[in-house]
Order: structure tokens, then sequence, then C-alpha cells
């Protein structure tokens, strides 16, 4: 993820240790998709369950989708600071000069 966002210039790391709604929120999508295919698999198998099998699919599930849903965790937790909190005016975006300009009338025309 890049540190600034290109069209309008938001720091997305505000301090150290930000990031850890994110690592929060990917590990509880983690771990409930990983508890939903266990606890699913064992009702849909029952009474003969495959345990090699769910304990095979679980792991390489535990161990890709951390990995997968990385950026989808950190936008989704810029999303949610940013909703739940007021922007004061050192918080604001600083937008780049170029979107500025490209915003302002022509002095010419």
């Amino acid at each position: 993820m890049v540190p600034v966002c290109p069209t309008c210039g938001l720091e997305f790391e505000q301090e150290q240790g930000y990031w850890l709604g994110a690592v929060m929120l990917n590990t509880g999508i983690t771990e409930g998709s990983f508890l939903g295919v266990f606890v699913g698999g064992m009702i849909a198998t029952w009474p003969e369950v495959p345990w090699v099998t769910l304990l095979v699919v679980g792991v390489v599930m535990t161990l890709t989708l951390p990995v997968l849903l990385d950026p989808f965790t950190r936008t989704l937790w810029v999303a949610l600071e940013r909703s739940a909190r007021r922007w004061s005016e050192n918080d604001a975006p600083r937008y780049p000069t170029t979107i500025v300009r490209a915003a302002e009338p022509d002095p010419d025309r």
C-alpha cells in the first residue's frame, strides 16, 4: 500500500501502530472463516467427518487468507477510522498542487 494517496494526498499511516486495527480485522475475518469452514464441514459430513481433510483445508486457509485480505482490511480500516472521527485542519488530506490548479479557472479565458 502506498504511504500517501496519489489522488488526495491523505497520509494513510497516522502514527506508529496505526495498522493494528487492520490486523485485528484481518485476524477476525480469517479465524471466522476457519471456524465456518471447520464447523460447516463437520455438519455436512457427520457422522464420518474427514478430520485430516478439514485440518489441511483449515491450515491452508489460515495461512493464505491473511496475505490475500491484507490490502482490503487496510482499506476497510482507513474507511472505518476516517468515518468514526472528525477531521481537523491538520488531519485533512493535502491535495497535490496539480489537482488544485486543474480545478481553478483559467484567468486568460
